[in-house]
Protein backbone atom coordinates (compact mmCIF):
# COMPACT_ATOMS: atom_id res chain seq x y z
CA UNK A 1 0.00 0.00 0.00
CA UNK A 2 1.71 3.65 -1.13
CA UNK A 3 2.40 5.55 1.62
CA UNK A 4 0.80 9.41 1.35
CA UNK A 5 2.95 12.34 2.32
CA UNK A 6 2.19 15.88 3.21
CA UNK A 7 -1.18 18.09 4.41
CA UNK A 8 -5.20 18.15 3.79
CA UNK A 9 -6.36 21.20 5.65
CA UNK A 10 -9.76 20.51 7.45
CA UNK A 11 -12.42 19.58 5.07
CA UNK A 12 -10.64 18.26 1.75
CA UNK A 13 -10.04 14.62 3.46
CA UNK A 14 -11.74 13.65 0.39
CA UNK A 15 -8.97 14.50 -2.35
CA UNK A 16 -6.41 12.59 0.39
CA UNK A 17 -8.87 9.70 -0.06
CA UNK A 18 -9.20 9.84 -3.66
CA UNK A 19 -5.22 10.53 -3.97
CA UNK A 20 -5.04 7.33 -2.39
CA UNK A 21 -7.38 5.41 -4.45
CA UNK A 22 -5.71 6.29 -7.01
CA UNK A 23 -2.65 4.33 -6.45
CA UNK A 24 -4.54 1.31 -5.08
CA UNK A 25 -7.19 1.29 -8.18
CA UNK A 26 -5.96 3.52 -10.96
CA UNK A 27 -2.79 2.61 -11.90
CA UNK A 28 -0.56 5.67 -10.08
CA UNK A 29 3.06 4.95 -9.42
CA UNK A 30 4.39 7.87 -8.72
CA UNK A 31 2.37 11.31 -8.35
CA UNK A 32 1.43 14.64 -6.59
CA UNK A 33 -1.67 16.66 -5.91
CA UNK A 34 -1.86 20.64 -4.71
CA UNK A 35 -5.07 22.57 -4.28
CA UNK A 36 -4.97 26.69 -3.44
CA UNK A 37 -8.12 28.19 -2.04
CA UNK A 38 -8.27 31.86 -2.13
CA UNK A 39 -4.42 31.80 -2.10
CA UNK A 40 -3.68 29.43 0.75
CA UNK A 41 -2.56 25.71 -0.02
CA UNK A 42 -5.21 23.28 1.55
CA UNK A 43 -4.04 20.19 -0.58
CA UNK A 44 -0.08 19.45 -0.75
CA UNK A 45 0.24 14.99 -1.48
CA UNK A 46 2.56 13.19 -3.16
CA UNK A 47 3.53 9.90 -2.63
CA UNK A 48 4.75 6.70 -5.14
CA UNK A 49 8.17 5.79 -7.10
CA UNK A 50 9.70 8.57 -8.88
CA UNK A 51 12.08 5.90 -11.05
CA UNK A 52 10.74 1.83 -11.28
CA UNK A 53 14.34 1.20 -12.59
CA UNK A 54 16.22 2.51 -9.53
CA UNK A 55 13.12 2.64 -6.48
CA UNK A 56 13.92 6.15 -5.77
CA UNK A 57 10.74 7.86 -4.09
CA UNK A 58 8.74 10.51 -5.12
CA UNK A 59 9.40 13.59 -2.72
CA UNK A 60 8.15 16.67 -2.04
CA UNK A 61 10.71 18.37 -4.61
CA UNK A 62 10.30 15.46 -7.25
CA UNK A 63 9.65 17.39 -10.79
CA UNK A 64 7.69 15.85 -13.64
CA UNK A 65 7.44 16.75 -17.31
CA UNK A 66 3.79 17.73 -17.53
CA UNK A 67 3.21 18.29 -21.56
CA UNK A 68 0.95 20.05 -22.53
CA UNK A 69 -0.13 21.09 -18.79
CA UNK A 70 2.89 23.42 -20.31
CA UNK A 71 0.55 25.78 -22.58
CA UNK A 72 -1.07 27.26 -19.34
CA UNK A 73 2.27 28.99 -18.20
CA UNK A 74 3.32 29.81 -21.55
CA UNK A 75 -0.39 31.43 -22.60
CA UNK A 76 0.20 33.50 -19.05
CA UNK A 77 3.40 34.75 -20.64
CA UNK A 78 1.47 35.85 -23.32
CA UNK A 79 -1.09 37.66 -21.43
CA UNK A 80 1.30 39.69 -19.23
CA UNK A 81 3.01 41.05 -22.20
CA UNK A 82 -0.44 42.09 -23.33
CA UNK A 83 -1.28 43.75 -20.06
CA UNK A 84 2.06 45.68 -20.47
CA UNK A 85 1.23 47.07 -23.41
CA UNK A 86 3.83 45.12 -24.66
CA UNK A 87 1.50 42.77 -27.07
CA UNK A 88 -1.77 43.74 -28.48
CA UNK A 89 -3.57 39.90 -29.33
CA UNK A 90 -5.92 41.46 -31.70
CA UNK A 91 -2.75 42.68 -33.91
CA UNK A 92 -1.64 40.42 -36.81
CA UNK A 93 0.97 37.97 -36.03
CA UNK A 94 3.21 39.79 -38.56
CA UNK A 95 3.71 43.32 -36.77
CA UNK A 96 6.13 41.85 -34.58
CA UNK A 97 7.20 38.59 -36.78
CA UNK A 98 7.48 40.06 -40.35
CA UNK A 99 8.46 36.64 -42.26
CA UNK A 100 5.14 35.34 -40.67
CA UNK A 101 3.16 36.94 -43.04
CA UNK A 102 4.24 34.39 -46.29
CA UNK A 103 1.17 32.25 -47.99
CA UNK A 104 -1.47 33.93 -47.07
CA UNK A 105 -0.81 34.66 -43.18
CA UNK A 106 -0.54 38.56 -42.70
CA UNK A 107 -3.92 39.09 -40.87
CA UNK A 108 -3.84 36.54 -38.88
CA UNK A 109 -3.92 38.04 -35.07
CA UNK A 110 -1.91 36.31 -32.29
CA UNK A 111 -4.92 35.92 -30.47
CA UNK A 112 -5.64 32.75 -33.15
CA UNK A 113 -2.33 31.43 -32.43
CA UNK A 114 -3.33 30.77 -28.86
CA UNK A 115 -7.21 29.84 -29.60
CA UNK A 116 -5.78 26.98 -31.71
CA UNK A 117 -7.38 28.27 -34.80
CA UNK A 118 -4.19 29.24 -37.44
CA UNK A 119 -4.54 26.31 -39.19
CA UNK A 120 -0.71 25.83 -38.64
CA UNK A 121 -1.25 22.15 -36.83
CA UNK A 122 1.47 20.32 -39.12
CA UNK A 123 4.42 21.25 -41.75
CA UNK A 124 4.90 20.23 -45.28
CA UNK A 125 8.20 19.39 -44.58
CA UNK A 126 8.84 17.84 -41.13
CA UNK A 127 12.00 19.83 -39.07
CA UNK A 128 14.64 17.77 -38.30
CA UNK A 129 14.50 17.15 -34.58
CA UNK A 130 17.93 18.68 -33.51
CA UNK A 131 17.43 21.45 -35.65
CA UNK A 132 13.51 21.73 -33.63
CA UNK A 133 15.04 21.35 -30.14
CA UNK A 134 17.41 24.73 -31.26
CA UNK A 135 14.28 26.73 -31.51
CA UNK A 136 15.20 28.98 -34.93
CA UNK A 137 14.58 26.64 -37.69
CA UNK A 138 11.40 25.38 -36.31
CA UNK A 139 10.38 29.33 -36.05
CA UNK A 140 11.49 29.54 -39.68
CA UNK A 141 8.93 26.49 -41.02
CA UNK A 142 5.83 28.11 -39.31
CA UNK A 143 6.62 31.27 -41.01
CA UNK A 144 6.79 29.83 -44.05
CA UNK A 145 4.19 27.47 -44.14
CA UNK A 146 0.91 27.34 -45.38
CA UNK A 147 -2.39 27.71 -43.36
CA UNK A 148 -4.10 23.60 -43.34
CA UNK A 149 -7.69 25.32 -43.13
CA UNK A 150 -9.63 28.62 -44.64
CA UNK A 151 -8.93 30.56 -42.13
CA UNK A 152 -11.34 31.85 -40.05
CA UNK A 153 -13.77 29.04 -40.44
CA UNK A 154 -11.84 25.69 -38.13
CA UNK A 155 -10.21 25.54 -35.32
CA UNK A 156 -8.18 22.47 -34.14
CA UNK A 157 -5.74 21.53 -31.45
CA UNK A 158 -2.03 22.46 -32.12
CA UNK A 159 -0.72 20.07 -30.02
CA UNK A 160 3.08 20.68 -30.81
CA UNK A 161 3.46 23.80 -33.08
CA UNK A 162 1.53 26.30 -30.15
CA UNK A 163 4.56 26.43 -28.28
CA UNK A 164 6.99 27.45 -31.47
CA UNK A 165 4.22 29.86 -32.32
CA UNK A 166 3.21 31.93 -29.23
CA UNK A 167 6.52 31.19 -28.09
CA UNK A 168 8.38 33.02 -31.01
CA UNK A 169 5.68 36.09 -30.43
CA UNK A 170 6.78 36.42 -26.83
CA UNK A 171 10.34 36.35 -27.99
CA UNK A 172 9.75 39.13 -30.65
CA UNK A 173 8.25 40.90 -27.82
CA UNK A 174 10.06 40.54 -24.99
CA UNK A 175 13.61 39.89 -26.36
CA UNK A 176 13.50 36.74 -24.41
CA UNK A 177 12.79 33.35 -24.79
CA UNK A 178 9.72 31.90 -23.78
CA UNK A 179 11.21 30.09 -21.00
CA UNK A 180 13.14 32.73 -20.13
CA UNK A 181 10.56 35.11 -19.43
CA UNK A 182 8.45 32.07 -17.67
CA UNK A 183 11.40 31.78 -15.06
CA UNK A 184 12.24 35.64 -14.75
CA UNK A 185 8.41 36.42 -14.50
CA UNK A 186 6.23 34.17 -13.26
CA UNK A 187 8.61 30.84 -11.65
CA UNK A 188 11.05 33.41 -9.70
CA UNK A 189 8.67 35.90 -7.87
CA UNK A 190 6.52 32.98 -6.98
CA UNK A 191 9.24 30.39 -6.04
CA UNK A 192 7.83 28.05 -8.45
CA UNK A 193 9.63 24.98 -9.14
CA UNK A 194 8.77 24.63 -12.87
CA UNK A 195 11.14 25.08 -15.89
CA UNK A 196 10.33 25.35 -19.57
CA UNK A 197 14.26 24.33 -20.68
CA UNK A 198 15.70 22.43 -17.87
CA UNK A 199 18.39 23.58 -16.23
CA UNK A 200 21.62 20.68 -15.96
CA UNK A 201 21.59 20.52 -12.42
CA UNK A 202 17.83 19.94 -11.65
CA UNK A 203 17.89 16.69 -13.98
CA UNK A 204 18.19 14.67 -10.48
CA UNK A 205 15.23 15.73 -9.51
CA UNK A 206 12.81 14.37 -12.29
CA UNK A 207 10.52 11.78 -11.93
CA UNK A 208 11.11 8.94 -14.94
CA UNK A 209 8.05 8.32 -17.04
CA UNK A 210 6.33 4.99 -17.73
CA UNK A 211 3.99 4.46 -20.33
CA UNK A 212 1.06 2.70 -20.39
CA UNK A 213 -0.29 0.73 -23.28
CA UNK A 214 -4.49 0.94 -23.45
CA UNK A 215 -6.51 -1.96 -22.43
CA UNK A 216 -7.74 -2.04 -25.89
CA UNK A 217 -6.11 -0.60 -29.16
CA UNK A 218 -8.92 0.45 -30.63
CA UNK A 219 -6.81 0.78 -33.99
CA UNK A 220 -6.37 -3.16 -34.09
CA UNK A 221 -10.09 -4.01 -34.13
CA UNK A 222 -12.10 -4.45 -36.72
CA UNK A 223 -13.90 -1.05 -37.86
CA UNK A 224 -17.71 -2.46 -37.23
CA UNK A 225 -16.56 -3.38 -34.00
CA UNK A 226 -15.73 0.07 -33.02
CA UNK A 227 -18.25 2.29 -31.12
CA UNK A 228 -20.10 4.07 -33.22
CA UNK A 229 -19.25 7.66 -31.53
CA UNK A 230 -15.43 6.68 -31.77
CA UNK A 231 -15.58 5.14 -35.07
CA UNK A 232 -14.30 8.79 -37.11
CA UNK A 233 -11.42 9.70 -34.33
CA UNK A 234 -10.14 5.96 -34.71
CA UNK A 235 -10.27 6.24 -38.79
CA UNK A 236 -8.13 9.65 -38.49
CA UNK A 237 -5.96 7.71 -35.56
CA UNK A 238 -5.46 4.89 -38.62
CA UNK A 239 -4.77 7.45 -41.12
CA UNK A 240 -1.11 8.61 -41.08
CA UNK A 241 -2.03 11.66 -43.67
CA UNK A 242 -4.93 12.85 -40.87
CA UNK A 243 -4.78 15.71 -38.81
CA UNK A 244 -5.14 14.00 -36.50
CA UNK A 245 -1.48 12.21 -36.38
CA UNK A 246 0.11 15.03 -38.80
CA UNK A 247 -0.16 17.45 -35.65
CA UNK A 248 2.15 15.11 -33.85
CA UNK A 249 4.56 14.62 -36.94
CA UNK A 250 6.24 18.22 -37.19
CA UNK A 251 9.78 16.44 -36.54
CA UNK A 252 11.65 14.21 -38.19
CA UNK A 253 11.57 11.53 -36.07
CA UNK A 254 8.16 12.14 -35.03
CA UNK A 255 8.27 10.56 -32.25
CA UNK A 256 9.98 12.18 -29.37
CA UNK A 257 11.68 11.36 -26.43
CA UNK A 258 10.62 13.31 -23.47
CA UNK A 259 12.87 11.59 -20.85
CA UNK A 260 15.74 12.45 -22.96
CA UNK A 261 18.68 15.45 -21.30
CA UNK A 262 18.42 17.10 -24.58
CA UNK A 263 14.84 17.48 -25.01
CA UNK A 264 14.13 18.35 -21.08
CA UNK A 265 16.59 20.88 -21.74
CA UNK A 266 15.36 22.77 -24.63
CA UNK A 267 12.48 24.79 -24.74
CA UNK A 268 9.10 23.59 -26.43
CA UNK A 269 6.66 25.66 -24.63
CA UNK A 270 3.48 23.45 -25.75
CA UNK A 271 4.84 20.62 -23.92
CA UNK A 272 8.30 19.93 -22.02
CA UNK A 273 7.08 22.20 -19.14
CA UNK A 274 8.76 20.06 -15.71
CA UNK A 275 7.48 21.38 -12.20
CA UNK A 276 5.75 20.01 -9.38
CA UNK A 277 1.86 19.82 -8.30
CA UNK A 278 2.40 22.60 -6.24
CA UNK A 279 4.30 24.86 -9.11
CA UNK A 280 1.07 24.24 -11.30
CA UNK A 281 -1.61 25.05 -8.39
CA UNK A 282 0.12 27.95 -6.95
CA UNK A 283 0.82 29.88 -10.62
CA UNK A 284 -3.00 29.32 -11.16
CA UNK A 285 -3.92 30.74 -7.52
CA UNK A 286 -1.76 34.16 -8.92
CA UNK A 287 -4.25 34.09 -12.50
CA UNK A 288 -7.04 34.42 -10.14
CA UNK A 289 -5.90 35.77 -6.82
CA UNK A 290 -2.37 37.03 -4.78
CA UNK A 291 -0.37 34.79 -3.45
CA UNK A 292 2.06 36.20 -1.31
CA UNK A 293 1.93 39.65 -2.67
CA UNK A 294 2.05 38.47 -5.99
CA UNK A 295 -0.92 38.71 -8.47
CA UNK A 296 0.65 37.57 -12.08
CA UNK A 297 -2.67 39.53 -13.82
CA UNK A 298 -4.84 41.86 -13.18
CA UNK A 299 -9.01 40.79 -12.93
CA UNK A 300 -9.79 42.87 -15.99
CA UNK A 301 -6.61 41.14 -17.85
CA UNK A 302 -7.79 37.76 -17.13
CA UNK A 303 -11.74 38.12 -17.87
CA UNK A 304 -10.03 38.26 -21.05
CA UNK A 305 -7.70 36.34 -21.38
CA UNK A 306 -10.23 33.36 -20.47
CA UNK A 307 -13.18 34.78 -22.24
CA UNK A 308 -14.01 31.79 -25.02
CA UNK A 309 -12.57 31.94 -28.26
CA UNK A 310 -13.23 28.88 -30.23
CA UNK A 311 -15.53 25.67 -29.57
CA UNK A 312 -16.95 23.28 -31.43
CA UNK A 313 -16.03 20.43 -33.58
CA UNK A 314 -11.88 20.23 -32.73
CA UNK A 315 -10.54 19.39 -36.66
CA UNK A 316 -7.28 17.71 -34.60
CA UNK A 317 -9.12 15.92 -31.54
CA UNK A 318 -12.46 15.28 -33.56
CA UNK A 319 -14.38 16.05 -30.38
CA UNK A 320 -15.82 19.19 -28.91
CA UNK A 321 -13.54 21.09 -27.91
CA UNK A 322 -13.38 24.93 -26.05
CA UNK A 323 -10.09 27.43 -25.85
CA UNK A 324 -9.70 30.88 -24.88
CA UNK A 325 -6.84 32.79 -25.74
CA UNK A 326 -4.73 29.90 -24.82
CA UNK A 327 -6.09 28.67 -21.76
CA UNK A 328 -8.86 25.18 -22.12
CA UNK A 329 -12.24 25.91 -20.97
CA UNK A 330 -14.77 23.10 -19.81
CA UNK A 331 -16.73 20.58 -21.70
CA UNK A 332 -18.42 17.48 -21.03
CA UNK A 333 -15.06 15.71 -20.88
CA UNK A 334 -13.21 18.03 -18.61
CA UNK A 335 -15.75 19.70 -16.45
CA UNK A 336 -12.81 20.85 -14.01
CA UNK A 337 -14.94 22.69 -11.30
CA UNK A 338 -17.17 23.98 -13.13
CA UNK A 339 -18.32 26.41 -15.82
CA UNK A 340 -15.46 29.43 -14.78
CA UNK A 341 -13.18 27.19 -14.76
CA UNK A 342 -10.02 27.34 -17.35
CA UNK A 343 -6.83 25.39 -17.47
CA UNK A 344 -4.61 22.77 -19.19
CA UNK A 345 -4.56 19.01 -19.13
CA UNK A 346 -1.39 17.34 -20.25
CA UNK A 347 -0.76 14.36 -21.53
CA UNK A 348 -1.17 10.96 -20.19
CA UNK A 349 -3.28 13.05 -17.31
CA UNK A 350 -1.93 15.78 -16.24
CA UNK A 351 -3.60 18.98 -15.06
CA UNK A 352 -3.78 22.44 -13.84
CA UNK A 353 -6.38 25.12 -13.74
CA UNK A 354 -8.29 27.46 -11.37
CA UNK A 355 -11.91 28.64 -10.65
CA UNK A 356 -12.31 31.95 -10.11
CA UNK A 357 -15.78 31.77 -8.43
CA UNK A 358 -14.55 29.10 -5.85
CA UNK A 359 -11.01 30.47 -5.54
CA UNK A 360 -9.28 26.67 -6.14
CA UNK A 361 -6.35 26.61 -7.82
CA UNK A 362 -5.33 22.89 -8.59
CA UNK A 363 -2.54 21.00 -10.14
CA UNK A 364 -1.55 17.49 -10.56
CA UNK A 365 1.60 15.45 -11.96
CA UNK A 366 2.00 11.86 -12.24
CA UNK A 367 4.92 9.86 -14.64
CA UNK A 368 2.55 6.55 -15.40
CA UNK A 369 1.41 8.22 -18.61
CA UNK A 370 -2.21 6.72 -19.57
CA UNK A 371 -4.30 8.74 -20.65
CA UNK A 372 -7.71 8.12 -22.64
CA UNK A 373 -11.18 7.05 -21.11
CA UNK A 374 -9.53 4.24 -18.90
CA UNK A 375 -7.63 7.15 -16.42
CA UNK A 376 -9.70 8.81 -14.30
CA UNK A 377 -7.12 9.38 -12.04
CA UNK A 378 -7.29 13.66 -12.48
CA UNK A 379 -11.55 13.22 -12.76
CA UNK A 380 -11.71 11.38 -8.99
CA UNK A 381 -9.60 13.95 -7.73
CA UNK A 382 -11.40 17.08 -8.73
CA UNK A 383 -14.81 15.54 -8.20
CA UNK A 384 -12.80 14.96 -4.68
CA UNK A 385 -12.28 18.91 -4.18
CA UNK A 386 -15.63 19.23 -5.43
CA UNK A 387 -17.29 17.57 -2.82
CA UNK A 388 -15.56 19.03 -0.39
CA UNK A 389 -16.47 22.60 -1.50
CA UNK A 390 -20.03 21.13 -0.80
Amino acid sequence: MTTIHGEVAAGFEPVREAFAANFAQHGDIGAAVCVYQYGQPVVDLWGGVADLETGRPWTRDTLQLVYSATKGATATAAHMLAERGALDLDAPVAKYWPEFAANGKADIPVRWLLSHQAGLITLDQPVPLDEALAWHPMAAALAAQRPQWTLGTAHGYHGRTWGWLVGEVIRRVSGRTPGRFVADEIAAPLGLDFFIGLPADQRSRVSRMVYQRPAVDLTTVPAELVPEELREQVAAWRDPESFSNRAYAVTDPAAIDFDAPEVQAAELPASNGIGTAHALARMYAALIGEVDGVRLLTSETLASAVKEQASGKDQVMLIPSRFSSGYMLPTETNPMIGPNSFGHTGRGGSLGFADPEQGIAFGYAMNNIIGGLDDLRATSLVDAVRKSLT
